[in-house]
């Protein structure tokens, strides 16, 4: 059930009204619907896969307890390490079981030992990487002392389930939105009419922009011996805005329709295209991701504390592991390792290189110098995301090999160019209402309330007529893959 989907669109409004005209006198049923709902909702990609959420949903709601129970270390430390192998033994079967049997046989081959590989036929399960991560944040933070558990299993459940951001996020810490499942509800017209506006802007990103620029980003990378350097780099930049409208549109249409339930839930996307450096940008890209990463894998390791050596060590294990986390190939293992190598000179530096407000701070247009290094990142990001895209790290070198050759210099030549010429101007006018929208939660969040109440409303009707005249083939949500 896709959020640009008619399902959906006759889903989400039969919940809401159940959620606040019928179930409304009572927290513990609200609660129940959200259950029911979230199931249902993650049913409909395949009923099978219930099992596996419900097994995360009911193995960490009774090791919180027992953690919580138990003053002793080596007790705490067992139902912890249960936890962990539950939740990362799910995702290592079904995501990463094929890629190390793959690579595994593969060394032996090398020293001319041939292994039979008893690869499985698994279909990753929606969701996964999102789910897992919440639940184990869960326990380690009750293991950390600074998480109290719940005994009640439905709220558990349902902030396990939510369907909102069931399947891609944000990643939400428990001490941010279990407490939200404990506390009566009340609807707000102004809390419900904000959800709309950003439920509204993610879809534009989602059906407008992105599904338009996955159109060439797709034709590029399926066929790239067939064209020329120039060509293969306007592929790569239709990808590198695809995934950014297709991915922060998700997470306006998940943190919109958490709104309208009265729910808040973390902001995911701060506007990183407009980032300085690679550094400023990883903290804008996908925030509940890196964040986590860093809570519970980067300090745990070290974090920046000792040595030079140990941060190198430090920010090259998180960067390959938040790589591996994306896929398991190795393509994206090498995205990692590239993202990682541009923190090599601050640590050696000893410069963290941080900014601490957005750019052109309180400004309407960057400086010249603030102008070059979003440039430069941007660039940076461009060809990097090619090993994201690419069918393989094979394929990724040779689409990379071709950019870089002499026909970077040919007049770029495609299919379709009056649709490319539409699509750019598209991308212009998103990319302008972001830009002055970046000090926002999501741009158009106060964008439009300089006009008067007939004019902003014209423009929402805008918004959706583009929706309806440029809407391109149904594509799935990118993140759904993870």
């Amino acid at each position: 059930m896709l959020f640009n989907s008619l399902d959906f669109t006759v889903f989400l409004p039969l919940v809401f009204i159940l959620y606040w005209f019928v179930f409304n006198k009572n927290l513990k049923t609200q609660n129940s619907l959200i259950v029911v709902a979230s199931y249902f909702f993650y049913a409909w990609w395949d009923w099978r896969f219930l099992s596996l959420i419900f097994l995360s949903t009911l193995v960490d709601f009774i090791v919180g307890i027992n953690i919580d129970n138990n003053e002793n270390q080596h007790i705490r430390k067992r139902f912890l390490w249960l936890s962990i192998v539950v939740n990362l033994g799910m995702l290592g079967i079904f995501k990463y079981f094929n890629f190390f049997i793959e690579n595994f046989t593969a060394a032996f081959s090398f020293f001319g030992l041939d292994l039979e590989s008893y690869t499985l036929n698994i279909i990753l399960p929606v969701g996964i990487s999102f789910y897992t991560f919440q639940t184990l944040s869960y326990t380690l933070d009750i293991y950390k002392r600074k998480l109290k558990p719940t005994r009640n299993f439905i709220v558990f459940a349902a902030f396990v389930s939510f369907f909102p951001q069931l399947v891609a996020g944000p990643i939400e810490r428990a001490k941010h939105l279990l407490p939200q499942f404990l506390t009566k509800r009340k609807f707000e017209y102004h809390k419900a009419t904000d959800g709309l506006r950003q439920i509204l802007w993610g879809l534009f990103k989602k059906m407008v922009i992105a599904d338009n620029c996955a159109i060439f980003a797709d034709e590029f990378f399926k066929n790239y011996s067939e064209y020329s350097g120039s060509s293969l780099l306007l592929g790569a930049f239709f990808f590198t805005i695809q995934i950014y409208a297709d991915f922060s549109g998700y997470s306006d249409i998940a943190i919109g329709t958490s709104r309208l339930f009265g729910f808040d839930l973390m902001k995911n996307f701060a506007f990183p295209y407009f980032s300085r450096n690679i550094r400023e940008f990883w903290r804008r890209w996908h925030i509940s991701l890196t964040s986590w990463f860093k809570d519970y894998f980067y300090i745990s390791i070290g974090g920046s504390r000792g040595g030079k050596l140990m941060q190198l060590r430090n920010t090259f294990l998180i960067f390959l592991v938040i790589g591996f986390w994306h896929g398991a190939h190795w393509k994206f293992i090498v995205y990692g390792f590239i993202n990682a190598l541009h923190f090599v000179p601050g640590i050696l530096k000893g410069k963290s290189d941080k900014y601490e407000h957005f750019v052109a701070h309180n400004k309407w247009f960057p400086s010249t110098i603030e102008l070059f290094n979003m440039l430069k990142t941007f660039v940076f990001l461009v060809l990097v995301r090619i090993f994201f895209r690419a069918d393989s790290l094979t394929d990724a070198l040779n689409y990379l090999s071709i950019i870089f050759s002499k026909s970077i210099f040919d007049i770029p030549k495609f299919p379709n160019r009056l649709d490319a010429v539409i699509v750019f101007i598209l991308i212009s006018v998103f990319m302008t209402v972001e830009w002055f929208g970046r000090n926002n939660e999501y741009a158009i969040e106060k964008f439009l309330f300089k006009l008067d109440r007939p004019r902003r409303f014209l423009c929402y009707y805008v918004i959706i007529f583009c929706m309806f005249y440029f809407y391109a083939k149904q594509q799935q949500f990118i993140y759904f893959q993870f």
